[in-house]
């Protein structure tokens, strides 16, 4: 286990510098800069990224970190997830994978994990798993039973408003009131509230839904655990990256570290796309 990683050494970047006013001088050709960059990277052809929001949130959620991982040369996907269960959900991104062509680095937060852990199963494009203060379940395992099985979580039937809805389906809502202390406690009271006013709701049906036979038992996994994480504890998330067999990367972060901390999330997923080459 370590702490937060650093981002890409000040070299790669003069030397990519240096590559490029060598361009616009005339002095060396466009298709050398595009190899040195690959070489000072680590790597050739890069996968495509593909991020899963969870809970509460939407892919906005990704915004910071799609942005740097784009200025990388990363093509960068950002399905939406559904939130209405862990198989229906597991097979729209099974099915949107299918049409992303070549190597996959598959991203998931919160539970989002669920739904990668089940949506890769069997697809041999998808070369590395990266959750980020996520679940990481194996077969069996509920988002109800994973967020309770260590002490800690605020996110109990009392933080949550229920609605159902015509078609039976019971949407669940974390209360803005407690929206910031539970997900958000990094954040500024200001960007927590806008983030609790346009949430996503959950069916609560999906949090009693087990998951399937783990992608993760066959893919490497990277997973970078939210050490003030009043949502998923750290102890259930390092639980569950011991068993998965995860590399873990330790931040002093919230349950929305791809928002408090977006350096280190890219950082990770770039050192798990490496590892694709």
């Amino acid at each position: 286990m370590r702490t937060a990683s650093r981002p890409r050494s000040r070299g790669v970047r003069f030397a990519l510098v240096g590559a490029a006013i060598a361009v616009a001088a005339g002095l060396i050709p466009g298709a050398a800069v595009s190899a040195a960059t690959s070489e000072a990277y680590g790597h050739g052809s890069k996968p495509t990224v593909v991020l899963v929001h969870g809970a509460w949130a939407d892919g906005s959620s990704w915004s910071s970190v799609v942005s740097r991982l784009q200025r990388d040369g990363y093509t960068v996907d950002v399905p939406p997830n559904p939130l209405r269960g862990v198989a229906s959900d597991s097979a729209y991104l099974a099915s949107y994978l299918k049409t992303v062509p070549g190597p996959i680095v598959l991203v998931g937060h919160s539970y989002g994990g669920f739904v990668i852990t089940n949506a890769a199963a069997g697809n041999t494009n998808v070369k590395a798993l990266v959750y980020v203060d996520a679940y990481i379940p194996a077969q069996g395992d509920t988002l109800n039973g994973l967020t309770t099985q260590f002490p800690g979580s605020q996110v109990t039937p009392d933080a949550l408003t229920f609605v159902p809805s015509a078609d039976g389906v019971v949407d669940a809502y974390i209360k803005p009131a407690q929206f910031r202390s539970i997900l958000a406690n990094d954040l500024s009271a200001a960007q927590a509230a806008e983030l609790a006013a346009i949430q996503r709701p959950i069916a609560a049906s999906a949090l009693g839904e087990p998951s399937g036979a783990p992608a993760w038992s066959g893919i490497p996994s990277w997973d970078v655990i939210g050490t003030t994480d009043h949502a998923l504890p750290a102890a259930a998330q390092e639980f569950m990256a011991k068993r998965a067999g995860s590399t873990v990367t330790e931040i002093n972060a919230s349950h929305l570290s791809m928002i408090s901390h977006p350096g280190t999330v890219q950082y990770v997923i770039e050192e798990a796309a490496h590892h694709t080459s």
